[in-house]
């Protein structure tokens, strides 16, 4: 291959990864915002993008006497059917574009939701307190069990960081809600999981529960 012949190839494809990086769309993403004062979390907001990662942030307390959450968002990453449910729930709903809340006065006070919706196409939001769209009902339970898990987990590492023999009561009371379908996709806090399952330090029989939850998620 002549030097002529190799400089060429050479800029066609450094123009074919720029192009590509220049045709690369932003990641659509899914968000759910909930604000009820008196609540625990009286505050918090998950954000999923369509590749599966999302993040998490509240204010939520360990218990009555303890500080809010560190304002710093966890990250996680959804199973591959809770990302694909989300991603097809928006677009069911119409990306939130339209009419969402009842405006029901006699309906009670559940909190402040907002849904959102964003990619290279769509901004779209809408908040509500209930709403009568199916879609948007799915959303909101999903988000809202997603929560649940979320919370769970910023327990479980603080104390397995600091009372390890908290542990169990946490994990056992996570076990009932899988059971009832309480809580949302597992798979969000794989990680905590495994970390205490895989610590000989922890009590063998909150290592066996964390490996149920694991082995249950998605059933």
């Amino acid at each position: 291959m002549g030097l002529r012949t190799f400089r060429a190839l050479l800029s066609l494809v450094t123009l074919t990864v720029c192009l590509g990086a220049y045709g690369q769309h932003p990641a659509a993403t899914v968000s759910f915002t909930f604000d009820f004062p008196g609540a625990n979390p009286s505050h918090y907001e998950l954000v999923v993008a369509n590749n599966g990662h999302g993040s998490y942030s509240s204010n939520g307390k360990f218990d009555d006497k303890s500080d809010p959450a560190d304002p710093e968002p966890l990250q996680f990453a959804v199973s591959e059917s809770v990302r694909s449910q989300i991603f097809d729930l928006a677009k069911r709903a119409h990306y939130f574009s339209g009419k969402v809340d009842s405006n029901n006065k006699n309906i009670a006070n559940t909190g402040a939701k907002t849904l959102a919706y964003k990619d290279d196409s769509h901004n779209s939001q809408a908040t509500y307190n209930y709403s009568p769209l199916q879609p948007v009902g799915q959303l909101t339970s999903l988000f809202q069990n997603l929560s649940t898990t979320m919370e769970f987990g910023r327990r479980l590492v603080y104390f397995h960081k600091y009372e390890k023999l908290a542990l169990d009561d946490q994990l056992k009371r996570m076990e009932e809600m899988q059971r009832d379908n309480g809580v949302g996709d597992v798979q969000a806090i794989a990680p905590v999981l495994k970390d205490i399952a895989n610590d000989s330090s922890v009590m063998n029989v909150s290592r066996a529960r964390a490996l149920r939850l694991l082995a249950n998620a998605g059933k």
